[in-house]
């Protein structure tokens, strides 16, 4: 008993401690405007595809319940004003976070808007269940990730999605010699350890390991951000395997990665390598087995481009991705294939798209089994997602798929984490 209390005072010193630390250091940088934000989402195929990231076989709407944990300076606006007609809900353990997000809220009038100061373990005092929770960069700060996350499961709908994002352990490696380096000099998040901390590392040598982490990482151009990234009081990363044996003590399941290309073995240097076969793809809920792939409505993922210049041969065009870090990950396609993309209007299933752009009869089943393997490798690649709610559409008495089936004869024979009910 002596024992579980002394935990539990240790767990709540921590907490106060990063509350403070928020107070004194708000992330991300308060902003004063969203229009930039506002355009961007005012774009309706942007709503769509963000949404079937998480709900592939759900029809799409727009009055979603959105619980946006841990929501800093602005997550919280940006969330209610891309989504007037949903009704969101910011919580947060830091004053500062809460009080800038108020702000933003009276200037954009953002009624679809409450703001809760409060931690997230104690998220069911809302007495609210949401559709959507978001909660991204923020569980890895906290003194018991598994209690938050398993309070968070709790206000999840029987539907629901989560999307989470924690520390990885790889791509960080550069940042916890620095941390390192802080703990043993001594250096604090004060304003004046932090100045003297951008002179240290403002005077390492050209060819430092660090180097080209200090120059590419946005955490260390502001204050705030550095002292985020370096001097945060409670910080730790999950690999893979981690993160999954997380979410599974959660009680959640898990859907898909929000980039999920880099982590797959069908896109980039990894498809190209003979172990690739043997490598899991790890997304769960699309299949391109039997043909009800062909009832799928496809939408074109944002901030993927097309570009038609300086191809190699044989290529009409050259698709990316641009939030890829890597230049390994693009698709190099056709003049059938680019005929397939360019029919993509978030309306048309892909047995119409095909259907539309068929050559001649003798090539027609061939064209079928092009069009399955391309249309999954544009939803490896990040280029597209799926809808799959109308496969149960009819148009008189036949779906999709059998249109297609019926109106070419020669065709006949050719074929996001969510609570775990377990």
């Amino acid at each position: 008993m002596i024992a579980q209390k002394e935990n539990d005072s240790a767990l709540l010193d921590v907490a106060e401690e990063v509350r403070d630390f928020y107070d004194h250091y708000p992330y991300p940088r308060p902003i004063d405007s969203l229009e930039k934000y506002r355009r961007l989402w005012q774009d309706p195929q942007r709503r769509r595809a963000d949404y079937h990231l998480a709900w592939h076989a759900r029809p799409y709407k727009e009055d979603l319940s959105i619980l946006i944990a841990g929501c800093g300076t602005s997550q919280a606006a940006k969330h209610a004003l891309r989504r007037p007609a949903a009704l969101v809900t910011g919580i947060d353990v830091s004053a500062t976070s809460v009080r800038c997000t108020e702000d933003l809220k009276r200037k954009y009038s953002l009624d679809n808007l409450r703001v809760c100061e409060l931690p997230i373990e104690r998220v069911n005092d809302l007495e609210t269940n949401f559709d959507q929770v978001v909660c991204t960069g923020v569980l890895h700060h906290l003194a018991d990730p598994d209690a938050g996350l398993r309070a968070l499961r709790g206000v999840l709908k029987p539907d629901g999605a989560m999307h989470l994002m924690v520390y990885a352990p790889y791509g960080r490696t550069g940042i916890y010699m620095l941390q390192d380096f802080c703990r043993r000099t001594g250096i604090h998040a004060s304003d004046a350890d932090i100045r003297d901390l951008i002179t240290a590392l403002g005077a390492l040598p050209p060819g430092h390991p660090l180097e080209n982490l200090l120059r590419e990482a946005p955490d260390f151009r502001r204050e705030g951000a550095l002292a985020d990234a370096l001097l945060h009081p409670q910080d730790r990363a999950y690999s893979v395997p981690q993160l999954f044996d997380f979410l599974e003590k959660g009680g959640l399941k898990f859907g898909r990665w929000i980039r999920q290309a880099p982590y797959s073995p069908h896109c980039g240097v990894m498809a190209q390598i003979p172990q690739a076969s043997r490598s899991p793809g790890g997304s769960k809920g699309v299949s391109f087995a039997g043909d009800a792939w062909l009832g799928y409505v496809p939408h074109r993922m944002s901030d993927t481009i097309s570009v038609q210049q300086r191809l190699p041969p044989g290529a009409a065009a050259v698709l990316i991705n641009k939030n890829h870090t890597y230049r390994d990950i693009f698709m190099t396609i056709d003049v059938t294939e680019k005929r397939w993309v360019d029919g993509i209007d978030g309306n048309c299933c892909i047995g119409d798209i095909v259907k539309d752009r068929l050559q001649s009869t003798s090539q027609q089943i061939e064209q079928i089994d092009m069009a399955r393997v391309f249309f999954e490798r544009l939803w490896w690649h990040d280029q597209v997602v799926f809808d799959a709610s109308r496969l149960t559409n009819t148009n008189n008495g036949q779906g999709p798929n059998e249109r297609l089936k019926r109106n070419q004869n020669s065709i006949a024979n050719g074929s996001i984490s969510k609570p775990d009910h377990s």
